[in-house]
């Protein structure tokens, strides 16, 4: 919770680098599934050491719901560990791509 209020109706961002089998099974498209229904917008991209980036902006809430399934059984491939920070809002997403 580092430095964000929980009660607060701000937009927050959260960067996410998730862990273990998660690229070439597709991944980043089941987050930007999830992402949609959850109303996030932000992107998913697969970085050259293996792990998947998801940045997501939203409510709080909204962006604590996409890193439970994250973490959750229901992910493509096999997620290791998932690690994150919070920060304010930039400059906004139009939608939630595959990047």
């Amino acid at each position: 919770m580092h430095g964000r209020e929980a009660h607060s109706e701000e937009p927050v961002r959260v960067t996410a680098w998730v862990r273990g089998k998660v690229q070439q099974v597709g991944f980043r498209w089941w987050t930007r599934a999830r992402a949609l229904e959850i109303g996030l917008t932000g992107y998913a991209s697969n970085l050259g050491d293996g792990r998947v980036q998801v940045v997501a902006e939203g409510q709080a809430a909204d962006c604590e719901q996409l890193l439970a399934l994250l973490r959750g059984p229901d992910t493509p491939g096999n997620v290791t560990g998932v690690t994150e920070i919070w920060t304010a809002v930039g400059a906004g997403y139009p939608g939630f791509e595959i990047r």
